[in-house]
Parts: structure tokens; C-alpha cells; sequence
């Protein structure tokens, strides 16, 4: 059972985890005096180790059989209760009512017990025409990527969650443009008008399955996982990340309706069209790869063809200097 307290505790976690009470913090396209560059002079985690987000090099993912079918609770039907859209400054976000009623948790797929909660999903964004995804394939980055977030149900809190390199699980899943809208988005994006604005909150007038925002059950079956952090201030390395390989679609009529919402500026609200963290460098981390994901052949290391052409070169070398003796003068 949750109380009520610990309920708001939870719904209101996630504020805290994507912003720092230590100074103001934006992306280059708002001011590049406050962009990501300058995360680590206010939120020192976001200069450390284990940074996100990340390209995944098909290459070098390992496989890992142990990642299963990732579980959901919840997420195949409309829950009760009241969903709250917000414009924070930074990017728009469902707030995902948290109840006995409406258990919408994540399990299973090699992530640790018992379960994540879902507390919110929010969304990054590139300019018209540009790829917006802060995650990205063999390179190949998409025009949006929605973050659903999770915590741990086994602390009480999201600070202490935050304490611990398993304390949340993101679930980010690529958006790819295409020219006919997805209805599934329909019922969000068409309140982004009423969050035009910074510090702007609506009520959504209706809940929805959030698996409708998901690939099929088969393509749900395909992803990356490694540990990295938020990507937004404080940066904490706190985050077991599920990225799906397969991305759902999006109009772009509807892309634009994100990329019209007004975000904080220093000088007032501004329109602005790139809320995405720039790639961090994966040092020596590994990024596991379920069993039905893709991967590519490594790429072989040129030292084994050397060693190889060396051997050749010494051989012929012998057998030229065996054959000078043979017929040279005696």
C-alpha cells in the first residue's frame, strides 16, 4: 500500500531530478552561457563518469541472454485518476498519477526487483529538418526520443533512489517522422497548445494505454542496455537505461507542435527548437544487447593481418638467403 504522502513524494520527484536548485541551467539553442558545456560548474555529477547519452556502436554491444521481455503493469489499459501535461522550461511532460489504483510499473528484462514504478514521460527535440534524439544507433539519430522514467519501488524516495546506481530505469524509444500523423499521440499533442508557455500545467481530458506509445510486443523484444545517468542537470549516474532498437512513428504535423512550445530563455520565454544533450563518451562501459537485438560483426583489428604479413616478409627473407647460399660462390 502507498500512502499518500509517499504518493506525492513520488509524483513530484521528478522536478527534482531534472533541474538543480544551484543555478540556472539550459541548452546551447536557449543560451550557451548556461548550455551543457556549463552543467558541471552547477551539478558536478554531470562532469563525472558514466554520462548519458550515448551512441551505441552495433559493433561493440554484447550479447546478452539474459535480457528478457521487458514486463509491463498497467500500461495496456487507461488508468483512473488525472494525467497533469506541463511545460517546465525544458521540455513537456505527463506527470503520471500515482496510486493503488493505478500501478503502472516496469519489470523483468535483467532489471533489478522487484520493480520501477512510471512516474513520467517527457521528450527531446532537434530543429525542423534535424535530428532531435539524444541516443542514437550505429550513428543514426531520429527527430524525436521520448524518456519514460522510472524508480526503484524498493525506496521511499527518489532522492534515495538517485543514491544508487540502479535507482531508476529510463525506457527511451525513438521517434521517426513520417508524414502522416500517429493518432496514439493524438490525445497529448493536442493539448501542447495549452503548454505554449513556460510554467504552464493542463489537465489531460483523458488518460491512455501507454503501451499505445510503445513498438509492438515483437519489437519490444529489441533493445540496448547499459548504466548511465540523467541527462539533464544533476546528472546523477543512477540510471539503468533500456534503449528500444525499433522506433515508432510520428507525423510531422505533430513534430511541430513540439517544436512550436516556448521553453525558458534568459531574457523570457523564447521558441526554441533543440532540447538535447550532446553524446557522452562511453569509457569503458558496456552496452548489453537482448537476444533478439541487433549487432554487427566487430570490426577485425588490423594487428593479426600485420603479425600475418610479417610472418610472410621473415619467410620469404629465409628462403631468399637459403637460396643465395645454395647458389652463391663457394
Amino acid at each position: 500500500m502507498w500512502s499518500a504522502g509517499l504518493a506525492l513524494t513520488l509524483l513530484t520527484g521528478p522536478l527534482v531530478a531534472y533541474a538543480d536548485s544551484k543555478g540556472t541551467w539550459c541548452y546551447d539553442s536557449q543560451d550557451p552561457k548556461c548550455g551543457p558545456t556549463h552543467w558541471k560548474e552547477m551539478a558536478p555529477a554531470c562532469g563525472g563518469p558514466q554520462q548519458s547519452p550515448i551512441n551505441i556502436d552495433l559493433h561493440l554491444v554484447q550479447r546478452d541472454p539474459s535480457l528478457g521481455h521487458l514486463v509491463f503493469q498497467g500500461y495496456d489499459s487507461a488508468p483512473p485518476g488525472r494525467w497533469t501535461l506541463e511545460n517546465d522550461g525544458h521540455t513537456v511532460l505527463i506527470h503520471l498519477e500515482v496510486s493503488p489504483q493505478s500501478r503502472l510499473e516496469m519489470r523483468g528484462a535483467g532489471l533489478p526487483g522487484p520493480a520501477y514504478r512510471a512516474l513520467q514521460l517527457h521528450f527531446h527535440w532537434g530543429r525542423p529538418g534535424h535530428a532531435g534524439s539524444e541516443h542514437s544507433l550505429d550513428g543514426q539519430r531520429h527527430s524525436m526520443e521520448m524518456h519514460m522514467v522510472h524508480v526503484n519501488t524498493k525506496y521511499q524516495s527518489l532522492g534515495e533512489a538517485l543514491g544508487h546506481h540502479s535507482g531508476l530505469a529510463v525506457l527511451a524509444v525513438l521517434l521517426a517522422e513520417q508524414d502522416s500523423n500517429n493518432a496514439n499521440f493524438s490525445a497529448l499533442v493536442s493539448q501542447l497548445k495549452n503548454v505554449s508557455e513556460p510554467g504552464a500545467t493542463v489537465d489531460l481530458a483523458s488518460t491512455f494505454p501507454l503501451v499505445s506509445l510503445l513498438p509492438s510486443v515483437s519489437h519490444r523484444t529489441r533493445y540496448y542496455r547499459y548504466l548511465g545517468s540523467l541527462t539533464t542537470p544533476s546528472c546523477q549516474p543512477s540510471v539503468l537505461w533500456t534503449v528500444l532498437e525499433d522506433p515508432v512513428p510520428i507525423g510531422h504535423q505533430q513534430v511541430a507542435q513540439f517544436q512550436s512550445v516556448a521553453l525558458a530563455g534568459p531574457q523570457g520565454p523564447l521558441r526554441f527548437t533543440e532540447n538535447f544533450r550532446p553524446q557522452q563518451p562511453l569509457e569503458g562501459r558496456r552496452v548489453l544487447a537482448s537476444p533478439g537485438a541487433s549487432i554487427l560483426a566487430a570490426v577485425p583489428s588490423p594487428a593479426p593481418a600485420r603479425a600475418f604479413l610479417c610472418r610472410v616478409l621473415l619467410g620469404l627473407g629465409l628462403s631468399l638467403g637459403l637460396w643465395q647460399g645454395f647458389w652463391g660462390p663457394d
